[in-house]
């Protein structure tokens, strides 16, 4: 990358970082993509539209997914450089535009998760504090349906008494509520004499947090102590079930995208795939026309 391009997506990277609220690993991989783009074009500051066409033929082989997140991060580089004027033109309608397909999520039945429990719980009662500490784990992934990172950097005192919801600080740095069930309450209740009074974190690990990396590895071992195939389950699989079932549940859409914290409800609407036949059924005995024999 050239001085004049590293230059430009510093300025990039600062305008993201103050007016996007994007987070510290948001703008990394911006600056990997950018990278990794400079490398095909050479200059990013004076690619035109057949340079940026190379990157198509150079990206072939890469994953969709790949694909569309570089040539999003370039899309909004050159826009900025064109809204600043920076440069007379934007070159970006020459990027690839690969079709992406929406994964479905993956799911665990409510048998499962029940199983999961079971076996959490079981351990919990001899009172053992790491035990204590799972379940106050497992108890928040799937009753609060909380992101991974939202649930490791939780503060020592981020459930107050009376308080029956988290206040959490999520993607885009933007806040929002997430419930708390009476029995994840009585979970962390149980798990927080056991940390220590000097530490900020709910979930302690050597001089900070529980990682990420940790967390996966702990569900991982609660899902095969019940029998399921840890390969199935991650914090995000607990957090996708919390959403699944309460849609099952009859929880209004607009409601479950609040609770999870999607900025679009598009993509909240992936989860109505795992209860199409309960939505059949809703229009079939609820819509006023089903009753109608005229």
């Amino acid at each position: 990358m050239t001085e004049g391009d590293r230059a430009l997506v510093d300025r990039f990277c600062d305008m993201m970082a103050a007016e996007a609220g994007a987070a510290r690993n948001t703008l990394l991989a911006y600056r990997r993509d950018l990278q990794a783009a400079a490398e095909v074009v050479v200059s990013l500051e004076n690619a035109d539209a057949p340079a940026l066409r190379k990157l198509g033929e150079a990206w072939t082989g890469l994953a969709t997914s790949t694909v569309a997140r570089r040539s999003a991060a370039l899309r909004r580089f050159y826009g900025f450089l064109f809204d600043e004027g920076l440069r007379g033109d934007d070159p970006s309608a020459a990027l690839p535009r690969p079709t992406l397909q929406r994964p479905l999520p993956k799911v665990l039945d409510t048998q499962e998760v029940e199983a999961m429990f079971v076996e959490v719980e079981a351990r919990a009662a001899s009172g053992q504090p790491l035990a204590l500490r799972n379940l106050a784990l497992l108890e928040l992934l799937y009753g609060s349906g909380l992101r991974a990172t939202e649930l490791v950097s939780l503060p020592r005192r981020a459930l107050r008494q009376g308080q029956p919801f988290l206040i959490l600080r999520g993607k885009g740095d933007k806040e929002r509520l997430a419930p708390v069930s009476e029995r994840a309450t009585e979970a962390v209740r149980q798990w927080l004499p056991h940390v220590p009074e000097a530490s900020s974190w709910l979930f302690p690990s050597g001089k900070s947090h529980l990682s990420r990396v940790r967390l996966f590895q702990l569900v991982r071992t609660m899902a095969a102590l019940a029998g399921i195939s840890p390969d199935r389950v991650s914090p995000h699989v607990l957090r996708h079930a919390f959403a699944t079932h309460l849609l099952a549940g009859g929880a209004d859409l607009r409601v479950l995208q609040s609770l999870l914290g999607h900025a679009d409800i598009a993509t909240t609407q992936i989860y109505t795939h795992v209860d199409a036949a309960r939505l059949v059924e809703l229009v079939n005995t609820r819509h006023p026309l089903a009753t109608d024999h005229r």
